[in-house]
């Protein structure tokens, strides 16, 4: 059997795309027939441009080949993604033209992934399993300019309909997302594996023993978040202000990139918040080590309809860590949080008076969630899902037979 992965996002980048397109990879190749390959198909690291790692253009190990794309230099901007995902586009499909294979497997946030490995599925005639990590046809909306959304919305739900018609099976990441697509593609078979805890949370996200209060260090808790700094974060929008309200209370620390990076930079400076820290993006055991000195983990989305369906990746590895949540967070991720992790607390999205009051609800020590941990397991998931996706590649192979 010979498997294509197509992830914009990979190993060693940093991106919950990556780490969950390396779970699936690994969990694949321990699961299918001897002789079988795997081929993945990604690029360089390029999540953020203030985070750089060394990753070779080709490796091979065990029955799995990794090629990476060289992207040119870019900043989160709508214009230069778009420009690194048709160099990308164009180095796959050279990439896979001489090779046949049994499915077609594309990992997809904004789309043209799914887009891409519906047009390589075709030309193969090789079944299609996408899994899907949002609904970009329903965000556009939010994220675009008035005008942009309005030209680009009906071409972009028209590749949609193609690359999901294109389907044998459609993973959502979140349960939100049911309604969306159960309405759009009736009888469409849809499963539902979600983003999950990696084993290095699991490993060394131990809660800290004893637990750690405000009082053991200098009056202020810390409150960590680390993450895209993107417009579907909207960290602009809340943190500046927050971090004013809780001065002298609490100091903030935020790790991460993205296109509104700057925006909340200057936000803080008109604020005059200097209880906050902004970091680059770190490697993921200097993470868990800013995590366990963190006294809550803070997550927010931005005040726009389409993030109600969403569920974000960092909620796991947040709730692994035994550390207090307070999340800004509307829909189904509220209902997830308030259903699943103790000692978490909600508040609506950019909400300060909100986010303050929901911080008076934790309770500031840390609390091991065992049960959330064995549930939401990435390894476990990432299994159940390899059986989901090879079924469908047996199934193919089946109807081959049936239908010379």
């Amino acid at each position: 059997m010979r498997v294509l992965i197509l992830t914009f996002y990979y190993p060693p980048d940093l991106s919950a795309g990556s780490f969950r397109a390396a779970a699936t990879v690994r969990e694949l190749a321990a699961a299918m027939p001897p002789g079988s390959q795997i081929d993945v198909v990604t690029t360089k690291p390029n999540r953020y441009s203030t985070f750089a790692a060394d990753a070779v253009s080709g490796e091979a190990n065990a029955g799995v080949t990794i090629n990476r794309v060289s992207l040119p230099a870019h900043r989160s901007g709508m214009l230069d993604q778009s420009r690194a995902f048709v160099t990308y586009a164009r180095q796959a499909l050279q990439m896979t033209a001489r090779t046949q294979y049994d499915l077609v497997y594309a990992t997809s946030s904004r789309l043209m992934t799914a887009v891409l490995g519906a047009r390589i599925a075709r030309r193969n005639s090789a079944p299609l399993y996408l899994d899907i990590r949002d609904i970009f046809v329903d965000t556009i909306k939010d994220v675009l300019p008035g005008h942009w959304a309005v030209l680009t919305k009906p071409a972009f739900s028209m590749l949609e309909r193609w690359a999901v018609g294109s389907a044998k099976r459609v993973n959502l990441v979140s349960k939100g997302f049911q309604t969306y697509f159960s309405a759009r593609y009736p009888g469409k078979r849809l499963s539902f594996f979600s983003n999950g805890i990696d084993d290095e949370f699991l490993e060394g996200g131990r809660p800290v023993e004893p637990p750690v209060t405000p009082s053991v260090r200098d009056g202020q808790i810390l409150i960590v978040c680390a993450g895209n700094l993107g417009e579907g974060q909207g960290m602009h929008a809340i943190v500046p202000q927050l971090a004013r309200q809780l001065r002298g209370r609490a100091r903030f620390r935020i790790i991460g990139d993205g296109g509104r990076r700057e925006m909340l930079r200057q936000a803080l400076e008109r604020e005059g918040a200097d209880n906050v820290e902004l970091s680059n993006p770190v490697k993921r055991d200097v993470l868990i080590e800013v995590y366990r000195q963190a006294d809550v983990l803070f997550l927010h989305l931005n005040d726009y309809d389409a993030f109600r369906k969403v569920l974000p990746s960092k909620l796991f590895e947040y709730a692994a860590t035994g550390k207090p949540v307070l999340a800004g967070v509307a829909g189904y991720a509220a209902e997830f949080v308030r259903s699943e992790i103790t000692n978490a607390a909600v508040f609506s999205p950019c909400d300060v008076a909100g986010a303050v009051q929901a911080l008076d609800e934790l309770s500031l020590v840390d609390t091991p969630r065992p049960k959330f941990v064995a549930k939401y397991a990435r390894t476990a998931i990432a299994r159940a899902m390899t059986q989901d996706i090879l079924e469908v590649a047996v199934n193919a192979t089946r109807s081959n037979f049936a239908h010379p």
